[in-house]
């Protein structure tokens, strides 16, 4: 079990995708405790608002256009922060999007698009970062995966892909980075309530409706199972960063990290239960046929 502080000399932290949910809770607990950060984000009047509010709170926290699926908008982001800053000690990968259509149905620019923000995404800040980070011997990157990284429901192939990709690479870094002094932590949250919902619907909307097509009862049981899942979750953004926070202090952090009761639950269950065993649980809660 991950214990004990760090000295105090991972100060810098750069949280991308943090104008909303998780990262915006991450990038404000991060300031509130004594880190230096700058927060990336896309949308000009979320990253006024996080600002206004950092300044409202007058905590030490920059928000600054940082599109990660653009190099250059990237590589002007990090050479602001490295010219303000010096060095960067922490980064949190946190932006992400998520499609929840049925695999037949996305369309490969789609699929291009969650892979570009989730996997291709992270990889173009890390690889920014790092050799900074291997120049001054030290550094800490964590990566926020999902339980969706873990095990694949239906419609939800394409973001689970991209968070399965996530795990291997982070797995990957952790082995590569550690011989520098550089740790890596992925975050698994289960379902907490943030915007990312209002994201998805958004992003999935073009999708054949729920009322048609060979797929439409798996999108209703889906509907459902979303709307009862979501109103009785008691996890909230705060609870994440707070996790977040634990990691970056810890003295020998873990590798994962899941969030959320049923994360850790599907986390255990996935490693005890059969292919078979595992579908069949799944598919009575979608509320449908087992395969024969």
């Amino acid at each position: 079990m991950a214990s004990g502080k760090d000295t105090g000399a991972l100060k810098t932290a750069v949280v991308t995708g943090a104008t909303d949910g998780l990262g915006r809770a991450t990038a404000l607990m991060l300031a509130a405790n004594g880190y230096r950060v700058f927060g990336g984000g896309r949308n000009a009047g979320r990253l006024a608002s996080l600002q206004g509010e950092a300044s409202q709170r007058k905590l030490a926290l920059t928000a600054l256009e940082m599109d990660v699926t653009s190099d250059d908008s990237v590589s002007r982001a990090i050479q602001t922060i490295q010219n303000a800053a010096g060095t960067i000690d922490i980064l949190v990968n946190n932006a992400g999007i998520g499609f929840v259509v049925p695999m037949e149905e996305i369309s490969l620019a789609d699929l291009r698009r969650q892979y570009e923000t989730n996997v291709f995404g992270v990889v173009r800040v890390t690889q920014h970062v790092l050799p900074g980070m291997r120049a001054q011997g030290r550094g800490r990157i964590v990566n926020m995966s999902s339980i969706a990284g873990k095990v694949s429901t239906p419609l939800f192939g394409a973001y689970s892909s991209s968070k399965f990709a996530l795990e291997s690479i982070s797995d990957a870094w952790r082995l590569e980075l550690g011989q520098f002094g550089i740790q890596v932590i992925l975050i698994e949250p289960g379902i907490i309530p943030s915007g990312m919902e209002g994201a998805v619907r958004e992003l999935s909307g073009a999708y054949t409706d729920l009322q048609a097509g060979p797929y439409a009862a798996i999108k209703a049981s889906f509907e459902s199972m979303w709307a009862a899942e979501s109103a009785k979750a008691t996890t909230t953004p705060d609870d994440c960063a707070r996790v977040i926070l634990n990691a970056l202090r810890a003295a020998r952090p873990k590798a994962r990290y899941p969030v959320t009761s049923a994360a850790t639950a599907m986390t255990y269950l996935r490693r005890i239960l059969s292919d078979r065993t595992l579908d069949r649980m799944i598919l009575r809660r979608y509320k449908l046929r087992k395969p024969s």
